[in-house]
């Protein structure tokens, strides 16, 4: 299983505030999109319940202990675990979009990291896992400016892949 998580994210590790992303930056959802379309997302149920509805040629999968009323095409895990068993096999990437838990919890099963890096701190009560950079090789994908915002597209590969 090849896991890449993807976020966009401010100084602090800041990703979102009242489950909504804090800013909104065209160039970054044009990127998520180019990444994840064609594959498997995996988020947890707020995430999901943040999103404006399916998002387009992509399989949802949502990762909640509650049983929530999801759309028959999500498929729904109570577990991490449960996850992680079923799609061991899966030899295409997946997408972790969040939240802070998941993205937490895959951490040490994720292969790469797909960072927007963005150059400010925010006001936020969601925050993406601190991690040790030194076990990862850092490479600068993009260098953007835009509403009134700077930020890069970073990759993070794990050295030991």
């Amino acid at each position: 299983m090849n896991l890449v998580q993807i976020a966009a994210i401010g100084k602090n590790y800041e990703l979102g505030k009242d489950n909504q992303l804090i800013w909104h930056l065209k160039e970054d959802m044009k990127f998520f999109r180019q990444q994840t379309k064609g594959h498997i997302i995996v988020m947890g149920r707020k995430t999901f319940e943040s999103l404006p509805g399916l998002l387009p040629k992509r399989h949802h999968i949502v990762i909640s202990r509650t049983h929530p009323s999801l759309p028959e095409e999500v498929e729904v895990f109570e577990s991490i675990e449960s996850f992680l068993e079923t799609y061991k096999d899966y030899s295409q990437d997946i997408y972790v979009i969040g939240g802070a838990q998941i993205y937490k919890a895959l951490l040490p099963y994720s292969s790469r990291l797909l960072l927007t890096e963005i150059d400010a701190s925010f006001d936020a009560d969601a925050f993406y896992p601190s991690f040790d950079k030194n076990l990862y090789i850092r490479k600068e994908l993009t260098d953007i400016q835009e509403n009134g915002f700077h930020y890069h597209h970073v990759e993070y590969r794990k050295k030991d892949n």
